[in-house]
């Protein structure tokens, strides 16, 4: 009469190793790329001769560290899928942006040679990816600060907004770093007569709500669907979406481009303040 619940207790007790097993596979991969980022990192910010080729490994490395990190909580399948419709909805985005007499929804921009070849005749290459670190780093940030409130109903919510205000806030450091500092890409001027380095303020409110029209899509495949304990603190999006305000802050030092120092610096140590509380809960 009882063998139906022993049953139950032998699968559910054989089953929760292999579960934690199937999210700590290959763990060493994640630490080792981690190792080669943060060498890469210190390097970029000390050493201000390094060119585009230089920039595009430390962004694909910082892009496979934010895809490492969450194949450690969800399924690998659902961490690719997720990638997968960021950086296509990102890159379309900056495609229809870049044709001319479009320039929807950042604005009319133009990529310059250096930026890197394009895909399909239209986006440069690092774009892709520079929406995969942005965003999934900026989704990893607003965890942290959000962990006191996980069992909060409107949750999700909160997650979701907070994303595309810290992806805002990326931009923001972004753009300054792009344009003036590296001269990657540059705006045609609008008829907003306000711009930062001759970035539209629109530009910075498209970039939320493209993330929040990603995360609309990308959001199911990242819920952890498996129920079980509460999931390990993942500090990995927090240090790559810092590293990024410091790394753009040190470019645009060097270029004596100091209202975006200024900005970036402000921006780093009020996200690290309210990153703390939730990395200590």
């Amino acid at each position: 009469m009882h063998c139906p619940d022993d049953l139950n207790q032998m699968t559910t007790t054989t089953a929760t190793p292999r579960t934690a097993d199937t999210e700590q596979e290959h763990p060493y991969i994640h630490w080792i790329l981690n190792g080669i980022l943060g060498a890469f990192f210190l390097a970029d910010v000390c050493w201000s001769n390094h060119g585009m080729e230089w920039d595009g490994a430390l962004l694909a490395l910082a892009a496979a560290v934010n895809i490492t990190a969450l194949s450690r909580q969800i399924p690998f399948q659902n961490v690719l899928l997720a990638v997968g419709i960021t950086a296509v909805v990102g890159s379309l985005a900056h495609g229809l942006s870049a044709l001319h007499g479009v320039g929807i929804p950042f604005g009319p921009i133009y990529f310059h040679e250096i930026c890197g070849g394009k895909i399909l005749d239209s986006v440069p290459w690092p774009i892709p990816l520079l929406w995969i670190v942005a965003l999934f780093s900026s989704r990893g940030t607003a965890r942290v600060i959000l962990r006191p409130w996980r069992k909060l109903k409107s949750y999700g919510y909160w997650l979701i907004g907070l994303t595309a205000v810290l992806v805002m806030v990326f931009d923001l450091a972004l753009e300054p770093y792009a344009v003036g500092a590296l001269h990657l890409w540059s705006w045609q001027i609008t008829k907003i007569p306000v711009t930062w380095y001759g970035v539209s303020p629109l530009n910075f409110i498209s970039w939320a709500f493209v993330t929040l029209l990603i995360l609309a899509f990308a959001t199911p495949t990242l819920i952890k669907k498996k129920p079980g304990s509460r999931t390990p603190l993942d500090l990995n999006p927090l240090l790559i979406w810092l590293g990024a305000i410091v790394l753009f802050a040190a470019a645009c030092a060097r270029a004596a481009l100091w209202p975006a120092v200024a900005v970036d610096g402000v921006a780093a140590l009020l996200i690290l303040a309210l990153a703390i509380p939730g990395a200590r809960w």
